[in-house]
């Protein structure tokens, strides 16, 4: 395989989010790579992800884009102990302003708005854990190879509310049904559970999830390039018109709101719990407050 190396200038650590372009294939591969955290991102990856996806956007030898997390692992999403962090105003020390929440996650969600409209094909390799923003970019992607063992959910919504997250993506692709399942219970499922009604476009056991992305990404990258385009085109004018007609106000918006809460006596509150006890602690005292095993 020949590759031609990431392209835009890095922001952020370049170690941790990479690109490789094969022209030759017209597969892009975008990889996530923070292992010792089960590939967990920070804002800053997010933003050089973005910039990766711009890059393809702009180059027409590629028609397919794999987004995948490195060691059989996709993301476990957020890294937690960044939690917060990014809503911060430098040299204040007070709670952040909802001005600085709006601002600040109106520009990170928009890189997912852009990736449910974006040009060229997406393909997400779903191994081992889907977890928060993992679960958006599977639902947001054109097609997923989802393992039947992998774990996915929203278990973010134990300590910042069941509004997070992408509410219009979550009903359009999920349901009402599902979505309530998984947003107000905050639990993970397995994705084999949702096999029956085809969530994600192909379902394989663990061993088996990247062969079958790069069948599938070979096989749609024989597809003339213009015509991809038109048809993505399409999908995003009628889907506009429709479920996700407001997607990408309601997604900056709820996640701005929601991790605003006020938490009663009897209530697990987790980012007071990080800071008195520590990350790893704070997740032990979540489990046992909710009854369950903890996935990170």
């Amino acid at each position: 395989m020949t590759t031609a190396e990431m392209t835009p200038e890095p922001v952020g650590n370049a170690e941790r989010v990479r690109l490789q372009k094969d022209h030759d294939s017209h597969i892009a591969r975008i990889t996530i790579s923070n292992p010792e955290k089960k590939n967990a991102m920070a804002p800053e990856d997010c933003e050089l992800m973005g910039r990766y996806l711009d890059d393809i956007a702009d180059d027409d030898a590629i028609k397919v884009v794999i987004v995948r997390g490195d060691g059989g692992v996709f993301t476990t999403g957020v890294d937690l102990n960044r939690a917060y962090g990014w809503y911060s105003t430098p040299g204040d020390d007070r709670r952040p302003s909802q001005r600085r929440r709006l601002s600040v996650d109106r520009k990170g969600q928009r890189m997912f708005h852009d990736f449910i409209g974006f040009s060229k094909v997406t393909i997400v390799q779903l191994e081992a854990y889907a977890l928060g923003l993992g679960l958006e970019f599977a639902l947001a992607a054109d097609l997923v190879v989802a393992s039947r063992q992998a774990k996915i959910g929203m278990p973010a919504a134990r300590f910042l509310g069941p509004v997070l997250g992408n509410v219009a993506l979550f009903l359009h692709r999920l349901g009402p049904v599902v979505m309530r399942d998984l947003m107000l219970t905050g639990r993970m499922a397995t994705a084999g559970e949702f096999e029956s009604m085809k969530l994600f476009t192909r379902f394989v056991d663990e061993a088996d999830v990247a062969a079958e992305t790069e069948a599938l990404a070979a096989q749609v990258a024989k597809m003339p390039a213009d015509g991809i385009t038109i048809a993505k085109e399409a999908y995003r004018v009628v889907e506009a018109s429709s479920a996700l007609g407001l997607e990408e106000t309601t997604a900056y918006l709820f996640h701005s709101y929601g991790t605003n809460l006020r938490f009663e006596p009897d209530e697990f509150n987790f980012v007071k719990e990080r800071k008195k006890s520590g990350t790893s602690a704070a997740f032990k005292k979540r489990d046992t407050h909710y009854g369950t095993g903890s996935a990170q």
